[in-house]
């Protein structure tokens, strides 16, 4: 069998002359832009640094648009998000040292969510490589060991001649399924050095796609033809394959009832008659998936979260769809089936029997309605409202990036996302400061539609700087900060626990003043105006700020 790229194109004479005679002036950032460029780059995020100046100042003579954001970890959320809206890899340029350390929790965020992110960074000069202490500026000993626990991949390029080769192995990384951040990494003087080399051409660093085994989907569609009672839980690997219409299809052959994860939602429509939405976090729905004689989990560990914090124990078989072999089984004995989303279900599509089950829906509505009952009787009408107004604001279409925060915790499983790859949070990793600055990413990624960004008031500070990068590149991104005068979801769970809170109180700025002074407008809202305040805010083109003072609650949690 040949592959596209296993075969070599003979040069054209114009191509000959070009590569015997190209350009004077070029240095090793030349080659790195170059190479970027002939991967299909069109962005690249990041910020500069002196050790990385070679790469920044190629950037003048390239075609590629720099986006640069005020602090690496921001840089590396644009990054993250980028990938995540357009499925391709994003380029995060950075300097060496404290620099590229600070983009460590970007870094994995991506990696929890299978973000394709190709970080590029510099080094100290070459002679320094090795272990050996020089005292160069921003010298750690091995550079490489801070990122390798993160990232899929690791590669260094030593001299200019390497670089092509180098970025574009862990650009093919970086979009092998599962998708993830990968790190490259070349010395200061490397990326300064004079080169002759011939100007870099189109490269194909296309990734083989990761293939079911026919033997597994066969056991898995015959399960799921015979089985009493199947569920499906879909997971976010199927948003990143495009498979949700492959998931509805298969719901609907076989009667299955479907609940997404939260890095799911958008996969299957939240009103269907088979959708037990997202309320994962809830016993009735736990019950429930336990109950299954067969369950297909597709795109999904199920890990803390999807498991309702490790108490779902199943009794019936589980059909494992994982594109990460490293989360084949790894919390309950299963059919492993190692491969793409979109593949998989498409290899059971094709053999499956029908199965008809005409209490599905009604066994699906009466979780619903326990779920609702259990709410109900929690005095929680004030978040449901909240949640119920973003949602009456946003687009269908347009989408949103979560912060760790209480309204987002809400969301998870509140949020009716309406299509997939529109909903987007930090819960991959769980850190704060990701909202913000992921939303910015995605309106450079699609400037057609408007972007959300929520955030409470303790992760707002992490990115408060990029109100200016959102004002100086025109992004039409709208930030909802719910004010609630500290770590809100902290605050609730120390004094569940410990009878009261401690570090969690913080002093705040006016946010609304504050966004002015940018030249970003503001505007202070209430629970009653908020759908208004923010419908307008997203209807008006360039950035805003929508500020929520509210106390909000967590619903109870079933898994104590």
């Amino acid at each position: 069998m040949t592959h596209d790229h296993d075969l070599v194109l003979r040069p054209t004479p114009a191509q000959i002359e070009a590569a015997l005679n190209p350009p004077p002036g070029r240095t090793g950032g030349d080659l790195v832009v170059e190479t970027l460029s002939g991967l299909g780059a069109t962005t690249v995020f990041g910020l500069p640094g002196q050790h990385a100046l070679g790469m920044f100042d190629a950037l003048r003579r390239s075609p590629l648009r720099y986006v640069g954001l005020r602090a690496e970890n921001n840089a590396g959320f644009a990054a993250d998000a980028y990938g995540r809206i357009t499925g391709e890899a994003a380029p995060l340029l950075l300097s060496t040292g404290p620099g590229a350390l600070l983009s460590l929790a970007a870094l994995q965020e991506a990696a929890a969510a299978s973000a394709p992110v190709v970080a590029i960074a510099s080094q100290v000069p070459a002679a320094g490589l090795g272990g050996g202490r020089r005292g160069y500026l921003h010298e750690l000993r091995d550079q490489q060991a801070s990122f390798r626990d993160v990232v899929k991949s690791v590669h260094t390029a030593r001299t200019p001649s390497q670089i092509p080769s180098a970025i574009a192995a862990a650009w093919e990384s970086a979009l092998t399924a599962p998708h993830g951040p990968v790190w490259v990494e070349i010395p200061q003087d490397v990326l300064t050095a004079e080169t002759t080399l011939p100007v870099v051409t189109a490269m194909d660093a296309t990734p083989e796609d990761v293939v079911p085994r026919p033997e597994l989907t066969a056991v898995a569609a015959h399960l799921l033809a015979h089985a009493e009672r199947p569920v499906i839980v879909a997971g976010g690997g199927v948003v990143r394959s495009d498979a949700s219409g492959k998931l509805r299809a298969l719901a609907e052959r076989i009667d299955a009832p479907v609940v997404t994860t939260f890095g799911g939602k958008g996969a299957f429509p939240w009103e269907h008659p088979l959708s037990l939405q997202s309320w994962l976090e809830d016993r009735h729905t736990t019950d429930f998936l336990e109950d299954a004689d067969v369950l297909l989990v597709v795109g999904s560990g199920l890990g803390e979260l999807s498991s309702n914090y490790h108490t779902f124990a199943p009794r019936g078989r589980v059909i494992q769809i994982e594109a990460d072999a490293g989360k084949l089984e790894s919390n309950h004995p299963a059919l492993g089936i190692h491969a793409d989303a979109r593949l998989a279900l498409q290899a059971i599509l094709e053999t499956v029997g029908e199965r008809t089950d005409p209490t599905a829906p009604e066994r699906v509505a009466a979780v619903l309605g326990r779920v609702r009952d259990r709410l109900a009787a929690q005095d929680l009408d004030l978040e449901q409202r909240v949640v119920a107004a973003v949602r009456e604001a946003l687009p269908a279409r347009a989408p949103s990036f979560w912060d760790m925060t209480i309204l987002a915790y809400w969301a998870w499983s509140a949020f009716d996302a309406r299509h997939p790859n529109t909903m987007h949070s930090a819960q991959g990793a769980g850190g704060l400061g990701y909202a913000f600055p992921a939303a910015l990413g995605a309106a450079v990624a699609d400037p057609s539609r408007p972007v959300l960004a929520v955030s409470g008031d303790g992760g707002a500070m992490y990115s408060l700087a990029e109100l200016a990068t959102a004002r100086q590149y025109g992004l039409d991104v709208t930030w909802l900060i719910v004010d609630d005068g500290g770590y809100g979801i902290l605050r609730e769970y120390m004094t569940d626990t410990y009878g009261e809170a401690t570090g969690t109180e913080l002093t705040r700025p006016d946010f609304v003043a504050l966004a002015e002074s940018f030249g970003v407008p503001g505007v202070l809202t209430t629970p009653g105006t908020l759908a208004a305040d923010l419908a307008k805010s997203l209807a008006t083109p360039g950035p805003s700020v929508v500020v929520l003072p509210a106390l909000l609650r967590m619903f109870e949690p079933t898994h104590l």
